[in-house]
């Protein structure tokens, strides 16, 4: 994601025939159900690359010792272990819910938006607790932990940011745009 170009993009005064137009869409359907696509799929990446980051947490920690043991038997290394299974476990199961809602023709926007939201928040929780597992070598590109890191970070804002997200929810709940 880091390599992929993003850029402006300004267009006045632009007029296009009315065979140009989607057919059969109104207004910003067509193009915000295929940003809908997208963002569907983001919950799974994320999902994955979180579990990447926790498994590299995982047997980095069994394997690095000091002070005469595994970092993995200290405390604070096991909470950080625990705490990040649990995100993982728990954004992977919101994705095949997901996936199953949207194979039942069931799945509604707000879903994504809820799916992408968190399960982005979650691989980036993830992803740090697994930098700090793995001390300096966590910024070492011989682990994936800082490339996920990184990617996690545009993958947050593109496809709707954190705050996007945030109100398409807040619309769900109240019934009120609060964006318009």
């Amino acid at each position: 994601m880091r390599a992929s170009v993003t850029s402006e993009l300004v267009l006045e005064d632009v007029r296009l025939p009315e065979d140009a137009v989607l057919p059969g869409v109104v207004g910003l359907k067509g193009p915000l159900s295929c940003l809908n696509e997208a963002r569907f799929e983001i919950l799974f990446g994320a999902a994955g690359a979180a579990r990447a980051c926790y498994e590299a947490a995982v047997e980095y920690s069994v394997s690095r010792t000091q002070f005469g043991k595994p970092v993995a038997g200290f405390q604070l290394v096991q909470r950080k272990l625990a705490e990040m299974a649990v995100s993982v476990n728990r954004s992977i199961l919101l994705a095949i819910h997901l996936g199953r809602l949207k194979d039942a023709g069931r799945l509604v926007p707000a879903q994504v938006s809820f799916g992408k939201l968190d399960n982005v928040r979650q691989a980036l929780d993830v992803a740090h607790e697994a930098r700090g597992c793995l001390g300096a070598n966590g910024i070492t590109l011989e682990y994936p932990v800082i490339r996920h890191m990184t990617n996690l970070e545009s993958v947050s804002t593109y496809e709707g940011t954190h705050e996007i997200h945030t109100l398409v929810l807040g619309e769900a709940i109240t019934g009120m745009p609060a964006y318009r």
